[in-house]
């Protein structure tokens, strides 16, 4: 075979996979692997010690990236929570689906959420034999008309909204706002730093597990979202006066907030060894979206509700022992939707035909049988007008009326314009975004949106209506 030849099958391989092409390739007679998701909230790319966070450790998560594949070029399918969620669970662009327009979710609609008849990851896995489980965070729309085990789990504990202080589990401030912590469809009360209560039914749910039967356990922590309030913080929950908590948190209290992530991710990842059940069980670590307030994203720039990379730019890890070799460092260039598809084709299964796949299994790559390969992904946000585009190395991005094209391999502060200099990539991938802008749903005047302005932080200032800055 020669270089060229093997060259093209090995940027096949993805493709014929995600297809169901290559069914001995990876792993036909072998046992299902098991599968963790973790996902945390609001996570800066640098937010980890691996990824270059110093002040503060992060022990647990820093050993599992040694024993698997860390992704250095890893993003979210939105640089906001609920429309990520939207793609990680169903595999697909966000924006095919009403819900997945909203930036983010806020507040129960009849209409605003995941239609319950729509295949998700794990209604297709349970279709593969998988026992399915939801501790934490849903944010795909609120009861009755929406929830996890509408959508392909078959049980849930958590909260249904987008953020619940971490002691009172309400999602809002005062006697008369009720707790958003659920067993199933059942309002349930507990008491505790809200981290730890999710680590440890996680591991209560691990324990229970039997060999021979494969699972999937969405462990969605809402760590590191505001309140800034870290485990020892009981008294600025009862003085806090907005759910928001814009007058509070900094650098020590965000850093005790992931150390408690971390250590509540360690105490699951122990007992999955303790179980015997480390060595088959894939696990996966990410973030909804990038950083907010007090997130590291050095050496890129943006936040939460932004689609400059530190905006949608994620950590990710993945360990699979039985197939993953340990020690890895990847820059292929993955996305919140390419999961499902991956998680399917490890399990044996594939998407639903009538709703395929806008993410890539990354199977191959993660298990070594192709190379990396480049991508094309696409982005818009409603709020500031953004857009966006990575293929290869090269990203369009327009935000706030200006436009922008950037290499963010070789610049990746975006600081560098280079639209002059390359005319032709700038008009080439703006055509590809308003092409493919058009097969998604409309933004339209109704569809929710959240930025970050000038009276919030001051580092998000801008000139005024009338362009003149008053005296």
């Amino acid at each position: 075979m020669t270089d060229h030849t093997r060259r093209s099958v090995l940027k096949t391989l993805p493709a014929l996979a995600l297809a169901g092409a290559l069914p001995n390739v990876f792993g036909a007679g072998k046992e299902q692997p098991n599968i963790l998701f973790i996902l945390a909230d609001d996570l800066g790319h640098a937010d980890l010690g691996v990824y270059g966070q110093t002040d503060f450790k992060t022990p647990h998560l820093d050993q599992l990236a040694g024993q698997g594949i860390r992704f250095t070029q890893a993003y979210a399918n939105s640089a906001v929570c609920s429309a990520t969620r939207f793609a990680l669970i169903t595999g697909r662009y966000q924006y095919r689906l009403r819900g997945g327009l909203e930036e983010p979710i806020a507040g129960a609609s009849d209409t605003i959420g995941l239609p319950r008849t729509h295949p998700t990851l794990p209604s297709l896995l349970k279709k593969q034999g998988y026992g399915t489980a939801l501790i934490g965070k849903w944010h795909l729309g609120y009861l009755p008309t929406f929830g996890p085990l509408k959508s392909g789990y078959d049980s849930f504990f958590g909260n249904y909204g987008g953020a619940i202080d971490y002691f009172t589990h309400k999602p809002g401030v005062g006697p008369q706002v009720k707790e958003d912590l659920y067993e199933g469809e059942v309002p349930v009360r507990q008491i505790g730093y809200y981290t730890d209560l999710l680590g440890a039914r996680a591991v209560d749910y691990v324990n229970k597990q039997q060999a021979g039967k494969p699972f999937l356990l969405s462990l969605h922590y809402t760590a590191s979202h505001w309140p800034w309030e870290g485990p020892g913080d009981e008294a600025v929950s009862r003085d806090i006066d907005n759910i928001f908590h814009y007058d509070g948190g900094d650098l020590a209290t965000y850093g005790r907030m992931v150390e408690s992530l971390d250590a509540s991710i360690g105490r699951v990842l122990k007992a999955l060894e303790d179980k015997g059940l480390a060595q088959n069980t894939i696990v996966i670590f990410t973030s909804d979206n990038g950083g907010e307030r007090f997130s590291r994203t050095w050496p890129l720039t943006g936040q939460k509700t932004e689609l400059l990379e530190g905006g949608i730019r994620v950590p990710a890890i993945v360990r699979w022992p039985a197939r993953v070799k340990a020690g890895q460092v990847s820059e292929q260039v993955a996305i919140s939707m390419d999961w499902l598809p991956t998680l399917l084709a490890a399990a044996g299964g594939a998407p639903d035909p009538q709703y395929p796949s806008d993410g890539q299994n990354l199977l191959p790559v993660l298990t070594g049988q192709a190379a990396d390969n480049e991508r094309t992904l696409l982005w818009r946000y409603k709020a500031n007008a953004q857009r966006a585009i990575r293929s290869g190395n090269w990203k369009y991005l327009k935000i706030g009326g200006n436009e922008f094209l950037f290499d963010v391999v070789k610049d990746q502060r975006e600081r560098a314009n280079l639209a002059k200099r390359h005319p032709e990539v700038f008009a080439q991938l703006k055509a590809k975004w308003e092409a493919w802008d058009k097969e998604m749903l409309p933004i339209t005047i109704d569809v929710r949106t959240h930025g970050v302005s000038g009276n919030v932080q001051a580092d998000r200032y801008g000139v005024p209506p009338g362009g003149k800055i008053p005296d």
